[in-house]
């Protein structure tokens, strides 16, 4: 892998605009012209992916559980804070709320 002189940083909106003007520079658009066999090639060519065998022997299928559907009633300022945030107001709710059950358990851990 090359070294960071290649990295940019833009924010999402600088993506969008970029998107909008045509200017795609992830290189899925080559990517996708290219044929499995261009593609194998591409990943045998690359000095990461060289030599790199992965162990299929010890793969384990896993199997996240379903999400539960709660009906919850929220005071509206807190849920006019999190919809202010924009799309994924509920991912991050729910962030919030695995955030504090880790810490609760964390703390339990700590006390016992």
């Amino acid at each position: 892998m090359r070294n960071g002189a290649d990295i940019r940083t833009y924010t999402a909106e600088e993506i969008r605009a970029m998107r909008r003007r045509g200017e795609d520079r992830t290189g899925r658009a080559k990517v996708d012209a290219m044929t499995e066999a261009d593609l194998e090639r591409a990943i045998a060519e690359d000095e990461d992916e060289r030599d790199l065998e992965p162990d299929w022997t010890r793969a384990q299928l896993v199997l996240s559980r379903p999400r539960q559907s709660v009906h919850l009633r929220l005071r509206p300022e807190v849920v006019e804070f999190f919809k202010a945030g924009g799309k994924g107001n509920i991912t991050r709710m729910q962030a919030v709320l695995r955030a504090y059950v880790d810490a609760q358990r964390r703390r339990a851990g700590e006390s016992s």
